[in-house]
């Protein structure tokens, strides 16, 4: 088959299309014939040789994929040929097929292409997991996105009003500022221009927001500290500014504050395939019918990955950007 291979060049790596042994699918996986992948961070530290993947797993880049079923393993029952699905991939997403365990597997609607499939899985999985499993968000709270323009974060803005919440983003233009307001975010801040926390705590009376999903990590840790009321929640997934910042631990302990990481490649197969099911049963068929939706910024043919890569590196995205494997 082909896939993505990372070569080494001077200053740097390129992302080269080309051949590649095919998949071994298990007793409990599919196969899938990829037609459209997706750009994630965690894609560009791995090209990078910052984010080696798990043990086990793909090292090819790609970590969802949307395609259609060639074949299925012994031990798989609730699907079959010619199925059309989208799903987390344990890497292997950025190839001609993929090897991926069937409890990840969503079923793809036939009036959805390849790529609004490839859109969802990774980030809105995230955005799920993180804003209610691990942040307990719940009705009548506000919580602070960063990246509201990104993929996870166009993804967290509507399901955190879906489930009654309120919503403050950072984005860095006023376009993207504008995309996130459409999504029903109540509060939208330019951090190159302004300072976030001083914004925000002026548009909730000083109150502040009881959950942080937090992409950037130790430069904004004092900040989020200060911003977050009391039982407050820190959810870190992601260190895009640097891993070290000041933590006031005595804020920590009178404002009674949590402060986890957490990681959706690093969990197990039970786990995602846990997530997977929550996703599917309480937020799948909303997506389906159209009243939340996967933001694509654009498609771009699996051979210009590079290109596709320095585009979400620069932050000129405004949502998903995926990557065509297979003519739709």
């Amino acid at each position: 088959m082909k896939a993505i291979a990372i070569q080494q060049k001077p200053g740097g790596v390129q992302l080269v299309w080309t051949d590649a042994p095919d998949p071994v699918c298990g007793a409990e996986d599919v196969l899938l014939a990829v037609k459209a992948t997706a750009v994630n961070r965690a894609d560009l530290l791995q090209a990078r040789g910052l984010y080696p993947p798990p043990p086990g797993d793909s090292d090819i880049l790609g970590l969802e994929a949307a395609g259609e079923i060639i074949a299925v393993g012994e031990k798989v029952t609730a699907w079959g040929l010619g199925d059309r699905v989208c799903a987390l991939t344990p890497g292997g997403g950025y190839a001609a097929r993929a090897a991926i365990p069937q409890e990840w597997l969503i079923p793809l609607p036939a009036n959805w292409s390849y790529a609004e499939g490839a859109a969802v899985p990774e980030v809105w999985l995230t955005a799920d997991t993180n804003l209610f499993q691990e942040g307990g968000l719940t009705r009548g709270e506000t919580v602070l996105i960063h990246a509201g323009a990104s993929g996870v974060g166009t993804a967290a803005i509507q399901l955190a009003c879906e489930m009654g919440a309120r919503t403050a983003v950072t984005a860095g233009s006023t376009a993207k500022r504008d995309v996130c307001r459409g999504l029903g975010a109540t509060i939208s801040v330019d951090y190159r221009s302004e300072n976030f926390r001083e914004a925000i705590l002026e548009q909730t009376n000083r109150n502040g927001v009881d959950l942080v999903l937090d992409c950037i990590g130790g430069p904004y840790l004092e900040d989020h500290i200060r911003l977050l009321r009391p039982y407050g929640r820190l959810i870190n997934i992601g260190l895009l500014g640097g891993a070290s910042g000041a933590l006031d631990m005595a804020a920590v302990l009178m404002k009674s504050l949590t402060l986890k990481g957490t990681r959706m490649r690093a969990r197990s197969r039970k786990a995602k395939g846990r997530a997977t099911q929550q996703f599917r049963d309480r937020f799948w068929p909303l997506l389906v019918a159209g009243k939340l939706r996967p933001i694509i910024d654009r498609i771009v043919p699996i051979t210009e990955a590079d290109a596709a890569h320095a585009l979400v590196k620069a932050n000129r995205n405004i949502g998903k950007v995926i990557l065509e494997v297979a003519p739709d």
